[in-house]
């Protein structure tokens, strides 16, 4: 036995301990009532890991030489460090998953940019985006994407791990989410200014741009249910939250999984600063149609929506509401009730410093609890969207056992 497998069957040793851990049960029944609105108390998750900042932690330090290894090596070794270190209510599958590999043609044009980044290893960089969508003329380079189910190769790398570690840890296929941010991609493809302007300038423009757009997310969502390419059987989580409800149509599994089987994700982070009015006009009345074919639908991200509940309602199938920390969760909570769940999002800047302060924490997250009671709400309570921890991973840990902490209190 090599030593690459010697590596990965000890790892999947642990997993499988930790997968049948009696505690991912009783999460996935609080997982659950919260996606069916009966949930007793939040859920806590933490998402998003600045994993480059962690890499000096022994736990994490990758072993296998072998690239395709290497990789499976990482991801179990971070579900193995998150388990141990800050898991809130994180779940672990009773399975290996591999994801299913995908590729596609491109919609036309890709984004022309200029970054800056302050750590090569880090992912999160500054953009300066390029106006490539100036004209209508423009527009006509848009076009629905070929997606691709590379089934053959997705299989072998499944049997390679199964052949490594598979008698320990079953191996299994996991499918995708697709989300729908049609004005997040504009602004990558126009730039923010230019998008913005365009709004108040050329209305009709962007209308057929927007148009364009939908059009070809639904193309790409019909794809994606022929080819089979969305996950259902699997889906723990949508977008850093969770996914777990007993009100999604289960899979007829004649191998392919329709988009009523699963979530829609729709958001449009760039609109934040417009009014209720131009945010309904621009986004929600295209994303109602890009949101019909969806069993439940999950809408918003880091824009704030306290004073927009009213038009996110008229989407379809609508089950969770964001809630950024620039939104009033106050407000927000109020106008959810116990009708949706409240995806209520921490402020990520509590753990970008050298030392965490807990009763800042504390603070905030007790705030976020209360006013998720006092309104009844079912929800999740996610840390996210974690540029830097400034290389103290025990800021995880400070936050994790603060908030667990209060929702269990």
């Amino acid at each position: 036995m090599n030593r690459d497998k010697q590596v990965l069957r000890e790892l999947a040793r642990r997993y499988a301990e930790i997968a049948a851990d009696p505690v991912n049960v009783e999460r996935r029944r609080l997982h659950t009532a919260v996606g069916d609105l009966r949930g007793k108390r939040p859920v806590v998750l933490l998402a998003e890991i600045p994993w480059s900042e962690l890499a000096g932690e022994e736990e994490l330090a990758l072993q296998c030489e072998d690239p395709e290894l290497r990789a499976a090596e990482q991801e179990l070794r971070r579900t193995l460090y998150q388990w141990r270190h800050f898991p809130g209510d994180m779940i672990v599958p009773q399975a290996f998953l591999v994801e299913k590999v995908v590729r596609s043609t491109g919609i036309g044009i890709t984004v022309d940019e200029d970054t800056i980044a302050s750590d090569a290893h880090n992912p999160i960089v500054s953009h300066e985006y390029h106006d490539q969508l100036e004209t209508e003329a423009d527009f006509l380079k848009l076009h629905a994407p070929v997606i691709t189910y590379r089934e053959a190769e997705t299989l072998a790398r499944r049997d390679r791990l199964a052949e490594a570690f598979g008698d320990i840890l079953p191996v299994g296929l996991r499918g995708h989410e697709l989300h729908c941010v049609t004005w997040d991609d504009i602004s990558r493809f126009k730039g923010v200014d230019n998008l913005l302007i365009a709004l108040m300038d050329e209305p009709e423009l962007m209308h057929r741009l927007v148009e364009r757009l939908t059009g070809i997310y639904l193309d790409t969502v019909g794809q994606y249910e022929e080819l089979g390419l969305f996950e259902a059987e699997n889906q723990l989580s949508i977008h850093c939250t969770s996914a777990l409800t007993s009100d999604l149509p289960r899979p007829d599994y004649s191998g392919k999984a329709r988009a009523k089987d699963v979530w829609g994700r729709g958001a449009a982070q760039i609109l934040a600063t417009v009014s209720p009015a131009m945010h309904k006009e621009f986004d929600i009345d295209y994303m109602r149609r890009a949101m019909a074919p969806f069993g439940l639908v999950y809408y918003g991200c880091c824009e704030p929506l306290h004073q927009k509940i009213d038009i996110v309602e008229a989407l379809p199938n609508l089950r969770k509401i964001s809630v950024t920390p620039w939104a009033d969760t106050e407000m927000a909570c109020e106008r959810i009730g116990k009708r949706y769940v409240a995806g209520i999002k921490a402020n990520p800047a509590h753990v970008a410093v050298g030392k965490a302060d807990e009763a800042v924490i504390r603070g905030e997250l007790s705030a976020l609890v209360s006013a998720a009671r006092r309104f009844g709400c079912s929800c999740d309570i996610v840390l996210k969207d974690i540029s830097t921890v400034c290389r103290n991973p025990r800021n995880l840990e400070v936050w994790e056992r603060i908030a667990m902490e209060l929702v269990q209190g």
